[in-house]
């Protein structure tokens, strides 16, 4: 993801900020260019240093959930992002309040990430058949707790996940080696692309080709790795050992990372990190990243720079005594299976 600076006083800004830390300026985030600017009040609006237009916040902004804006001469209430909600919690609820900020926030860099693909977002709320949409909810019935998953454009996600206790026990409980709100919301949204993209795009029997037949009971399936756990030597194979349950999740857990990978070296890019170990001279080891990973067509150059970037990031997690940063290992096959995702959604695009 890209960084900013304030355009009133130079300071570096993070995704999240709706106010600059030096000079006080508001900011809000342009859903068009997806650049964070500064803003002046102008007559019950907002003007925007970065391009002098009049813009409104996004009307969860007042609540505390968005940043982004919406043209201050239209009858927009919610921004592309905050548009796709169809259920958020009890708010009036102190603790579903904070969760559900917290979600918002992963879900507008997951709407970030899509946009700056140019992938299309066709929206339940605008009346797209099958549309995406989000159903953000509280267990309410201990013996039925609510359930993550997409069906059909419904993305839902129990908001206990925005607990980090809770999402920290159940990461355990499943043996996972990462679970992240973002990382969930990328998993469901790879559900939502393989019915775009693969099942109505006419990419199936390419699809098949690389993640087996998805045609295969996915209940059954489901039963079979819960009861007997991921096959042998599935780390040759696969990202995940839950990859591992269906062809269907092992899409959607390649479509995660490919947008970890790319996302991450984007920041990189953004912060010209650059890798050269003093004590080796093995040209592997070395990455400048100063391309844009969301437009590059060379899926080669992702790979060539994510290896040794995860590899650093590994290291200094370690030496801060936490858990690798990116526990998971990129063998041949899953390689080739993030190439798959590549070149679907750069054929996935929208033109232009």
């Amino acid at each position: 993801m890209r960084i900013s600076t304030c355009q009133n006083c130079g300071q570096l800004l993070h995704f999240e900020n709706s106010v600059c830390m030096r000079c006080g300026s508001s900011l809000g985030l342009i859903p068009e260019t997806l650049e964070l600017t500064a803003l002046t009040n102008e007559d019950g609006a907002w003007r925007a240093m970065a391009d002098n237009r009049l813009w409104r916040y996004c009307d969860n902004w007042a609540l505390g959930a968005c940043n982004w804006l919406v043209p201050a001469d239209g009858e927009t209430l919610y921004c592309p992002s905050c548009s796709l909600n169809r259920t958020i919690p009890d708010i009036s609820n102190p603790a579903h309040a904070e969760q559900w900020r917290d979600i918002e926030v992963a879900k507008r860099r997951l709407v970030y990430a899509l946009k700056r693909f140019g992938l299309p977002i066709p929206s339940r709320a605008e009346g797209a058949p099958n549309g995406l949409a989000f159903d953000f909810l509280a267990d309410s019935d201990p013996s039925a707790p609510v359930l993550t998953g997409h069906d059909e454009g419904l993305i839902t996600l129990n908001i206990a996940e925005a607990d980090s206790a809770e999402r920290e026990k159940r990461r355990v409980e499943l043996g996972e080696p990462y679970r992240t709100l973002l990382g969930h919301m990328r998993h469901e949204i790879g559900h939502f692309y393989w019915d775009l993209l693969v099942r109505d795009g006419g990419r199936i029997d390419a699809s098949r080709a690389v993640f087996g037949d998805e045609s295969l009971d996915y209940q059954q399936a489901l039963q079979t790795h819960y009861q007997n756990g991921a096959p042998d030597n599935w780390q040759e194979s696969f990202i995940s050992s839950y990859a591992t349950m269906h062809p269907w999740e092992d899409f959607a857990e390649t479509w995660t990372h490919y947008l970890h990978i790319v996302d991450t070296l984007d920041t990189a890019e953004s912060f010209g990190v650059a890798i050269e170990p003093d004590v080796s001279d093995d040209p592997d080891t070395v990455v400048e990243v100063k391309f844009d990973p969301y437009r590059t067509r060379n899926f080669d150059k992702l790979i060539d720079a994510w290896l040794p970037l995860s590899v650093a990031l590994n290291s200094l997690n370690r030496s801060m005594g936490q858990p690798d940063l990116y526990p998971f290992a990129l063998t041949p096959p899953v390689i080739e299976k993030l190439r798959f995702i590549h070149q679907l959604i750069r054929g996935g695009k929208l033109a232009g």
